[in-house]
C-alpha cells in the first residue's frame, strides 16, 4: 500500500487538479490510500464529497498532505513553499520544467526528494506522451489567446483572423511544427486564417503538409526564413520544445522592428524559457506587456484557463504511471520502465536529466546510478 497527496494547486490561477476522482477509485480499488487537500477540484467542479465517494481521505492543509504523502501528484512545479515540504525519500510526479528555472531546482535538490517530470517521460516512439495532451490544449489556445489579443481594445492592431467577404484574413506563422505547433495550425486553418508553419524537420513538413491538404503553408526553418515572416504576421505563436532543455530564442530584441505595431506574439514555450528574447513569465491575471509596439502574451501555464478539459486529458496520460509508481514502488517502477525513467530529474540531491544538467550548468548524474546509489 502506498499512499498518495494532492494537493491543491496554488500557482496564479491554477484550477486544474493531479488526479480526479475516477483516478482516485482506480487507486484504492488497488489498495492504496490517497489523501486529498481540501478543495483541491473545487475549482473545475469536483468537490471534496466526489473524492471520499472514490475513496480518498480529505485533510484540511497541505502540510498534513505532504507529511503523509509518499508520492505526491501535482500539475504545476512545486512552488517555493511546497519546495520545503519535500522531504528525502518522498517523490513527487507533476510538470516541474526545471531547465530554465534554476531556483526550484535548488529547492528540489536541497529536500532530498525524488521529483519526476511528466515533460521528460517519454514512449516507444520517442515522444513525450505526459506532454502531449497539454500540449494540444496550449496549441489551440494559443489561436484563441492570440486573436482575443489582435482586438484593438487590448493592445492589438484590430485584425479578426479569419477576415470577411471582401477582407483578407489574417497572417498567423507557428515557430514549430510538433504538437503544439499541429494544432495551433488546426485551430487558425479552422477559423479561416492564412497560416504558415516553420520547422527544420522536413519530414515533419512533409507530413503537415499532407495532413493539411495544402492549406498550410510550409517552411524550413533559417534565419532569413523567420525574418521574412516577422514582417508579414499579425500573429506569431512560438511552439518551439527541446526535450527537457531551455528552449533555443529565434527571435532578438531587435527583430521585433520587422513585425507590424499592434500584432501579438504568444509563446507556449515559456515554460522552458521562451523562444523570443523578450518574453518573461506572465499570468492568467496579467497575461500580456507591450514592448516596442508588440503585444506579448506568455502565460505560462496556458491549459489552466481550460482547467476541467485540462485535468480530464493530463488524467488519461499520467495515470497508468501513477498506478505504476503506487503498485511496484518509486524506485521499482522507475528502474523497471526506461521511459518512466527518462522522467526522473531529481533525486537525492542529484540532477538526473542530462538537458536540465546543461541548461542548468551543474553536474549530471545517470538515473540509473544514482538510483542504485540511494539502494
Amino acid at each position: 500500500m502506498m499512499r498518495i497527496g494532492v494537493p491543491r494547486e496554488i500557482k496564479n490561477h491554477e484550477y486544474r487538479v493531479g488526479l480526479t476522482p475516477a483516478s482516485v477509485r482506480e487507486l484504492a480499488r488497488r489498495g492504496h490510500q490517497v489523501i486529498v487537500q481540501q478543495d483541491a477540484g473545487a475549482g473545475i467542479g469536483l468537490s471534496d464529497d466526489a473524492y471520499r465517494g472514490a475513496g480518498a481521505e480529505v485533510v484540511a492543509t497541505p502540510g498534513e498532505m505532504f507529511a503523509r504523502a509518499e508520492l505526491v501528484v501535482k500539475v504545476k512545479e512545486p512552488q517555493p513553499q511546497e519546495c520545503e515540504l519535500l522531504r528525502p525519500g518522498q517523490a513527487i510526479f507533476t510538470y516541474l520544467h526545471l531547465a530554465p528555472d534554476p531556483g526550484q531546482a535548488a529547492l528540489l535538490r536541497t529536500s532530498g526528494a525524488t521529483a519526476i517530470a511528466y515533460e521528460t517521460v517519454t514512449d516507444s516512439a520517442g515522444a513525450l506522451p505526459l506532454l502531449v495532451p497539454m500540449s494540444e490544449v496550449a496549441g489551440r489556445m494559443s489561436i484563441q489567446a492570440g486573436a482575443a489579443h489582435l482586438e484593438k481594445s487590448k493592445g492589438g492592431s484590430g485584425v479578426l483572423l479569419g477576415g470577411v467577404p471582401g477582407v483578407p484574413p489574417g497572417r498567423v506563422t507557428i515557430l514549430g511544427g510538433g504538437v503544439v505547433g499541429y494544432n495551433a495550425a488546426l485551430t487558425a486553418v479552422g477559423i479561416g486564417a492564412q497560416v504558415t508553419v516553420i520547422n527544420r524537420s522536413l519530414e515533419r513538413l512533409r507530413w503537415l503538409d499532407s495532413r493539411f491538404g495544402g492549406r498550410v503553408r510550409t517552411v524550413y526553418s533559417t534565419g532569413e526564413a523567420i525574418e521574412a515572416a516577422l514582417s508579414d504576421s499579425d500573429l506569431i505563436v512560438g511552439a518551439v520544445l527541446i526535450p527537457g532543455a531551455a528552449t533555443p530564442r529565434l527571435v532578438s530584441r531587435g527583430q521585433l522592428k520587422l513585425i507590424r505595431p499592434g500584432s501579438v506574439l504568444v509563446d507556449v514555450s515559456i515554460d522552458q524559457g521562451g523562444c523570443f528574447e523578450t518574453s518573461r513569465p506572465t499570468t492568467h491575471a496579467d497575461p500580456t506587456y507591450v514592448i516596442d509596439g508588440i503585444v506579448h502574451y506568455c502565460v505560462a501555464n496556458m491549459p489552466g484557463a481550460v482547467a476541467r478539459t485540462s485535468t480530464f486529458a493530463l488524467n488519461n496520460a499520467t495515470l497508468p504511471f501513477v498506478l505504476a509508481l503506487a503498485d511496484k514502488g518509486i524506485r521499482q517502477a522507475l528502474l523497471a520502465d526506461p521511459h518512466l525513467l527518462a522522467g526522473l530529474n531529481v533525486h537525492a540531491g542529484e540532477i538526473t536529466c542530462p538537458p536540465v544538467a546543461e541548461a542548468l550548468g551543474v553536474n549530471y548524474l545517470a538515473a540509473r546510478e544514482a538510483l542504485a546509489g540511494s539502494a
